[in-house]
């Protein structure tokens, strides 16, 4: 099945080169099997918390991608939060995507804390709260590999490539960054596609806060000065 704008550029976004990718809240595993058909990394896991669709994907999988030795996949009906990182010595790459940002916060903390020398690489897309959850990874001293700001079935979403330890990570790089309250990529445009999605999205952004600060403006008044204080960039 071809994939969305959403997930084909959650896939471009992954280099090839993990030993394990664990692609969580994985629905129907459509992100997961195209890592797979690229052979993105020696092990992809499924990982998804209902057991009658984690049954069905198994199926599938078993009929499409025959199990090896070692496997190249592996399902786990779980919870995402309790998930095996410390098995595996490498670096690992979790993919959580399609879920709210305050429900992404909880999963990435309690990775966070149960493996607490653990390096993690994350790709995140949160559907909502993503300042929040920029807040949570500053402090959780993650930093930047990439971000992308993309617009499909006329919802924006923002998409969050991050580094969290202090071990070396082979597919960190030296431009990597601190994490920016509101973004510094995003609103980075070179074409005028990329303008005209950027601008809608903040002005989305600015009414959403701009509303909330009408009923309680403690809560909103140091994200709205951030969203306030950008301007677009062309980088041409």
């Amino acid at each position: 099945m071809k994939l969305g704008q959403r997930l084909t550029q959650l896939n471009d976004m992954i280099p090839t080169g993990y030993m394990h990718i664990w692609d969580c809240c994985c629905d129907h595993g459509l992100l997961g099997a195209a890592l797979l058909s690229r052979q993105a990394a020696s092990t992809v896991h499924f990982v998804d918390i209902v057991p009658n669709l984690m049954q069905q994907l198994e199926r599938k999988l078993e009929r499409f991608y025959p199990l090896q030795n070692p496997p190249q996949w592996q399902v786990h009906c779980m919870d995402v939060a309790q998930l095996p990182l410390l098995d595996s010595p490498e670096t690992p790459l979790v993919v959580i995507a399609g879920v709210g940002g305050d429900l992404m916060i909880e999963l990435v903390n309690s990775m966070c804390l149960q493996n607490p020398q653990q390096h993690i690489d994350f790709l995140l897309c949160p559907v909502h709260h993503q300042y929040e959850l920029r807040q949570h990874l500053i402090k959780l001293e993650c930093r930047l590999i990439d971000e992308k700001l993309i617009e499909e079935n006329r919802r924006f979403y923002e998409i969050l490539y991050v580094s969290r330890g202090n071990k070396a990570s082979s597919h960190d790089s030296e431009s990597s960054t601190l994490i920016s309250p509101v973004g510094n990529k995003l609103w980075q445009v070179n074409t005028e596609q990329q303008l005209d999605i950027a601008q809608r999205y903040l002005d989305k952004v600015l009414r959403h806060y701009q509303k909330i600060s009408m009923s309680n403006p403690q809560k909103t008044e140091k994200a709205l000065l951030d969203y306030q204080r950008i301007s677009l960039k062309s980088v041409k």
